[in-house]
């Protein structure tokens, strides 16, 4: 399967913005809509109440959305993931009445926003000693991972494969006991090299997506294999 283009929602069109590239807005909301979650959990490390990160993290949100400054980027501000979070710090810092303003005034968020799910997600993280950076990091990091995941299942269903991620799930994820493919294979009326062979090309596959979705929240491609390092690394611990 070839890899699906996604020229609307990559942060090299936002930053081409400045070149008056059509889509820029669209980008941006589209990115925004991906990653708000580790936005949500930033906030929440940094010491705020649910109610209070939700109605920040809307507020910083809007106020991105709308900004009409985008034209003041620059190529140099490289991943999504860093311009995100060094802007959410100054929002924090410098726009919290503006925040609240927002809110009182029934402003609109066009961000898909469930706190409830990102509240669960952070209350899950490890409490630990961890800085609200590693900790956005890491989320970061997962919600790469489950939008690879996601793409992949698309394809699969759009093939008529849904099957083999839900049979096959745990050996891709390396998660299966010994014995597994063995016990996959008879299930699947296979011989366990095929069994080996499909989850080959799937773990093959679901890295291209990995690398994929990097790729939209980098600016240049160059820095696609730096940032699967680090994110890597960050969930290894």
């Amino acid at each position: 399967m070839a890899p699906s283009p996604f020229p609307t929602t990559r942060w090299s069109v936002v930053l081409a913005a400045g070149q008056d590239r059509p889509g820029a807005h669209d980008a941006l909301a589209n990115l925004c809509e991906a990653y708000w979650e580790p936005l949500y959990v930033f906030v929440r490390r940094r010491g705020f109440a649910p109610e209070e990160a939700k109605d920040l993290t809307q507020g910083f949100l809007l106020s991105l959305l709308e900004r009409r400054d985008l034209r003041r980027l620059h190529p140099a501000a490289g991943r999504f993931r860093s311009f995100l979070c060094a802007s959410v710090k100054h929002f924090i810092s410098n726009e919290l009445d503006r925040a609240r303003a927002l809110k009182r005034g029934g402003g609109a968020v066009t961000v898909s926003f469930d706190a409830q799910r990102a509240e669960g997600r952070y209350r899950v993280e490890p409490r630990d000693d961890r800085d609200p950076e590693k900790v956005f990091d890491r989320r970061w990091a997962f919600t790469v991972l489950h939008r690879a995941e996601k793409r992949l299942e698309s394809e699969l269903r759009t093939a008529g494969r849904q099957e083999d991620l839900e049979t096959l799930r745990p050996l891709v994820a390396g998660a299966g006991p010994r014995g597994s493919y063995a016990q996959v294979a008879a299930e699947l009326g296979i011989s366990v090299d095929a069994v080996k062979m499909k989850v080959h090309r799937l773990r093959r596959r679901f890295g291209r997506l990995v690398r994929d979705e990097i790729a939209e929240t980098v600016a240049d491609p160059a820095q696609v294999d730096d940032e699967l390092r680090h994110l890597l690394e960050v969930i290894r611990g």
